[in-house]
């Protein structure tokens, strides 16, 4: 048998496996999903809806001078608006996102996305320094609405075609990430910063409606009522000391997502400085061009509903490590740093799509948990990129941060190359 072919035996396997522990929890097949549960136009609105609220995480980056000098703050101050909104969706990702696996998840993602809409509004009519840190932390917390909407979809769709829905949403939260900063900037050069969180509410406030009656009410089977609120975050640790794929996946998570951050928290440096000289509207606009690899999400969704998870993961790991081949021209030519954005997305939505696809199969019936938690190493990964590449930008300039990138990237490469049969 050729390896294409035991790669697709592997995954019937696990498959059928999956489907007959499913059918001995619940006695019924309506927790796998099924066609009219993930239409297309409602697989396009998890996608939309993911990209808004992960959207409002990244907002202030562009928007941090001007937030300082309209509310007199301090330039240590105003750095820690990005930091508390980082730690409340942090906190988030562990103490929000598994209560999918005990509540029904339609009515959190309403009532989460309905609050969401209050802390935005809070951080636009903010006075005082004190009011828009409090906002930020709130609207990082309740932004893991977006993982919460991943594993609610995940839940929905049938195995077969899992990879391509969680693909599809992927594309969504990413197209967010790297447009959330373009569109601030734009909207708050016509009308000024407050306006970007105004629009933001006013949009989370209409998909909380789209949401609320379009998301399907018994497609997905009851979750189980048995675990009280502090058993369910313990039983999230102890899925991590039970499961090595999931271990393997989140460092791989957490690999990949330290070289994204490496890259896109320290990108502007470079841009803004000559020989390009450029405006914060024109870096922002490169987020235009990381689009291109986002989309890539869907294609290896499919390649992994065909069963080649192993070989997607290795093949997009090289890439991601090749991509700062390029990007390490970036001070001397535009065109090689398109050609490492777009690689490097691309490499990073695909093991990040398998990563997801992967690890839900492993207990459907506590995707939220499995999901929650291993983006918690996603976290933890952008958190030590952004630090590490614009301190180390600051002391070593370019070429030691694409060093930076490339070691994560490699690192990542070696461990799949190491626990390739167990990945």
């Amino acid at each position: 048998m050729s390896a294409n072919g035991e790669a697709e035996s592997e995954v019937a396997d696990a498959v059928a496996t999956e489907a007959e522990a499913v059918t001995g929890r619940t006695g019924t097949r309506r927790e796998e999903g099924s066609p009219s549960a993930l239409s297309r136009g409602v697989v396009l609105l998890f996608a939309v809806a993911c990209g808004a609220a992960v959207a409002n995480v990244y907002f202030s980056q562009p928007l941090l001078v001007t937030m300082g000098r309209d509310l007199a703050m301090s330039p240590a101050l105003v750095g820690s608006v990005v930091t508390l909104t980082h730690v409340g969706y942090g906190l988030g990702l562990f103490f929000l996102v598994p209560l999918g696996d005990v509540a029904d998840r339609r009515r959190l993602i309403v009532a989460q996305s309905l609050l969401l809409v209050v802390a935005l509004i809070v951080v636009a009519t903010a006075r005082t320094a004190a009011i828009l840190l409090v906002g930020m932390a709130a609207t990082g917390l309740l932004a893991v609405v977006t993982q919460t909407l991943v594993a609610f979809a995940a839940s929905l769709a049938p195995p077969a075609g899992r990879g391509r829905v969680l693909g599809a949403v992927t594309s969504g939260v990413v197209i967010g990430i790297l447009l959330a900063r373009t569109a601030s900037g734009l909207l708050a050069d016509l009308a000024g910063w407050r306006s970007v969180y105004l629009a933001s509410a006013s949009l989370t406030a209409l998909l909380a409606l789209v949401l609320h009656r379009v998301l399907p009410r018994h497609a997905d089977a009851a979750p189980p009522a048995t675990l009280r609120y502090g058993q369910l975050l313990r039983s999230t640790v102890t899925l991590f000391a039970q499961e090595r794929l999931l271990r393997l996946r989140a460092t791989f998570g957490l690999l990949i997502f330290a070289a994204f951050s490496t890259l896109w928290s320290s990108v502007a440096l470079p841009l803004s400085e000559a020989p390009y000289s450029m405006s914060h509207s024109a870096i922002g606009a490169l987020g235009l061009i990381g689009v291109v690899g986002a989309l890539a999400a869907t294609a290896a969704g499919r390649l992994n509903d065909r069963g080649l998870s192993r070989r997607t993961t290795g093949i997009a790991l090289a890439l991601l490590a090749a991509s700062w081949l390029p990007l390490a021209f970036t001070r001397s030519s535009l065109w090689a740093l398109f050609v490492g954005v777009v690689l490097l997305d691309l490499a990073v939505q695909a093991v990040h799509v398998t990563n997801q696809t992967l690890i839900h199969a492993l207990h459907p019936d506590a995707g939220s948990r499995l999901i929650g938690g291993y983006m918690v190493f996603y976290s933890i990964g952008s958190a030590t990129g952004a630090i590490a590449a614009t301190s180390l930008y600051t002391v070593a300039g370019w070429g030691a941060v694409c060093a930076l990138g490339a070691a994560f990237s490699c690192l990542g490469l070696a461990l799949w190359v190491y626990a390739r049969h167990d990945a």
